[in-house]
């Protein structure tokens, strides 16, 4: 049994907070009939550079700008309101205790793992990028190594081994995905990233990747030939390479840092809000997704109108619309001008 957290009509601003007031649930027995489950997992002890992203779940929570409830979200390019839709339930917080990643880890795989056994979708809110280790392997556990793609929104490849050749220790949020890939997890030609600029992997860390088998569109790929383009691309592999059952992992950190400033690890040059949003609607409405994490928003770092905790919410809004788009099985109904129509 959900609990509802805001009266009939009442505003975003008021009352108790989840994900787009979707009504809460607090125990695996109340995800019955639930299609869609947000979970927080509020840490960052795995961090390289900022702190702060512990803050993000509920910051990506609070960032509702819609003026009552039950949610209500008619998508004008789709046609469809993703909560018609989809049951959508909030599964509160995995208790991550301060200072202690492993236990942590530990905390969000197991609650992960009660939505999964309840043949439910999740969307899990982080918390730094090493979120994305419990996440893809609580999700592999529940449909076998071999069968689950990745795909991977991020600045940063997170490719780097746990230590150099110096001795030196990469953080935990740069490693996981080199640690899923080479503890047999996820095979490397399931896995694609998109949005990479920078000056993170180096050249070793990209030989390790092709030898792996793993595929990426850059930001400058992107600039080369157009999102549009870029996107058919990546569809086409996924559909034909990457297994029946797909998790996406978005770093906020993939965008410039003018639209998502609250982040740990901002680098310059990034994606644009209108290059990613019809991107994951086409991924959640043209591939076989099993779930997704967002990642690594520091709300600390956010500038005084909370535009980086807006996006990530946008983001994920977007994602279950593409999401509810297929599973309705019909094609987007664009609202057009009535001088067109």
């Amino acid at each position: 049994m959900t609990i509802q957290v805001n009266r009939a009509h009442e505003p975003a601003y008021a009352g108790l907070g989840t994900y787009c007031k979707a009504p809460l649930a607090l125990r695996p027995e109340d995800l019955d009939g639930v299609d869609v489950a947000v979970l927080g997992a509020p840490f960052d002890e795995g961090v390289s550079y900022r702190p702060g992203a512990r803050f993000g779940p509920r910051s990506i929570r609070e960032a509702c700008n819609y003026l009552w409830a039950p949610p209500a979200r008619p998508h004008m390019n789709l046609g469809i309101d993703p909560f018609a839709v989809l049951s959508v339930a909030d599964y509160g917080d995995a208790e991550c205790p301060p200072a202690d990643l492993a236990a942590a880890h530990r905390e969000v795989k197991a609650r992960l793992g009660e939505i999964l056994d309840a043949g439910v979708f999740p969307v899990v809110l982080g918390g730094d990028h090493s979120l994305a280790y419990p996440d893809v392997t609580a999700v592999v556990e529940r449909f076998g190594a071999g069968n689950v793609g990745l795909i991977q929104f991020d600045a940063h490849a997170d490719t780097a081994a746990g230590a150099s050749a110096d001795g030196q220790f990469a953080a935990p949020h740069g490693t996981g995905m080199r640690r899923l890939v080479e503890e047999g997890h996820i095979r490397g030609e399931h896995f694609i990233q998109i949005g990479l600029h920078g000056y993170f992997p180096d050249p070793g860390d990209f030989d390790w990747m092709r030898s792996a088998g793993m595929r990426w569109f850059t930001r400058y790929e992107i600039d080369r030939r157009g999102m549009a383009a870029v996107m058919d691309d990546l569809i086409e592999t996924a559909a034909r390479d990457l297994p029946e059952h797909i998790f996406v992992s978005f770093d906020i950190d993939v965008f410039d840092p003018g639209f998502a400033p609250g982040t740990g690890a901002p680098e310059p040059g990034g994606l644009t809000p209108r290059e990613v949003l019809p991107a994951l609607v086409r991924i959640f409405h043209e591939l076989p997704t099993v779930g997704m994490d967002l990642v690594e928003v520091a709300p600390t770092y956010d500038n005084a109108s909370g535009i980086t905790s807006l996006l990530a919410h946008r983001c994920i809004l977007e994602s279950l619309a593409g999401l509810a788009l297929r599973r309705s099985g019909r094609e987007p109904r664009p609202q057009v001008d009535a001088r067109t129509s």
